[in-house]
């Protein structure tokens, strides 16, 4: 695709317009931080902007300035469903195909024939369904796409405290606070930019970080004892939690988030994956340390994809039989497992 800057600017930066912006099932810190960093970057030239996001966000990012006005579009559907067939621009962040977004993707689908569509996303193999799109995997962070963007149309000046605390919260939980291999020397001049308008990085990573409830310890505490799963052979952990067991700690979501991680601090261990049941779906979260692919694993399996190093995945078979079809294709990995560098 080639993208038409001169009809970009012309489209948002002219006059007042209806913007939506949509994030993907599941949002996260990225897909929020970033989200609002452009909203409050387009609330600067008079648009109406919206957020919606598919289905609830956990609360360890509802401190974003002016969250409370996002609508939810799982509890606001039909609220949603408007004020997606009346926009005139359509950004949709943080995801490659429309079909991230889950249930919404009914609503975008009815969308206006007359609105702009704009993507902007770093996940791999990017389905080309938007007027304007930027795609670039090698980036950190959709916030840093989002940085770079506001800095391509209307440069430093444009940045803000608000804009600023929300891309930062987009960049530190998509980077594993700055530890993934996707934070580049440009990720860490962003941040500099960032650290420029005054907002208070000590009192961010605590907001996001620092607020777990006694459940959510004990649930980690009893995924990491009870529920891990060790493969030596193919350099792989596993934790699986049901339902019920979630349940039985009064899960909240967003209170499995990082989870995943904790396995790859074992020294040998190269890929870690999170398998986590609701309402018959099992949702599976895949990380991995050095150049072995998760997300070929994903795509190849699961019905997922995203990153070398993150994926997500997903399976409708019950959790036993998801595990056995997990713990069935390791064999198939292993020369690339036990090649893989770290």
């Amino acid at each position: 695709m080639q993208n038409n800057w001169e009809k970009l600017n012309q489209e948002l930066f002219t006059s007042s317009k209806r913007v939506i912006i949509l994030s993907h099932r599941s949002p996260d810190g990225d897909s929020v931080g970033s989200s609002f960093g452009l909203y409050h970057f387009l609330k600067k030239f008079n648009h109406h902007v919206q957020v919606i996001t598919p289905d609830p966000v956990p609360p360890f990012i509802h401190w974003i300035p002016e969250f409370e006005t996002a609508i939810n579009y799982e509890k606001q559907k039909d609220e949603s469903f408007d004020a997606i067939r009346a926009a005139d621009i359509i950004f949709c962040l943080d995801f490659n195909t429309p079909s991230r977004m889950g249930n919404m993707e009914f609503a975008f689908d009815r969308r206006s024939k007359d609105a702009y569509v704009i993507n902007i996303d770093h996940h791999q193999q990017p389905d080309n369904f938007a007027h304007f799109q930027i795609s670039d995997t090698s980036a950190s962070s959709t916030a840093q796409l989002i940085f770079d963007f506001i800095i391509k149309t209307k440069g430093k000046t444009a940045l803000d405290a608000q804009i600023a605390q929300c891309l930062y919260a987009g960049i530190l939980t998509d980077t594993g606070s700055f530890r993934f291999s996707s934070t580049s020397p440009h990720t860490h001049r962003v941040v500099a930019d960032l650290l420029e308008t005054g907002i208070d990085v000590n009192a961010i990573y605590q907001k996001i970080y620092d607020n777990y409830s006694q459940d959510r310890i004990k649930l980690l505490g009893f995924a990491l004892k009870d529920k891990l799963k060790l493969y030596p052979e193919y350099h792989t952990a596993i934790i699986d939690l049901s339902e019920k067991e979630l349940n039985s700690f009064q899960f909240q979501k967003g209170d499995t988030e990082g989870i995943v991680n904790f396995p790859l601090s074992i020294s040998w261990v190269k890929m870690s994956v999170l398998l986590t049941q609701k309402d018959g779906i099992v949702k599976m979260s895949f990380r991995s340390k050095g150049n072995f692919s998760v997300n070929e694993l994903a795509r190849n399996h699961f019905n997922g994809g995203g990153h070398e190093n993150a994926s997500g995945g997903m399976s409708t078979l019950s959790m036993q039989e998801t595990l056995k079809q997990l713990e069935s294709i390791l064999p198939d990995y292993k020369q690339k497992l036990d090649e893989s560098k770290i």
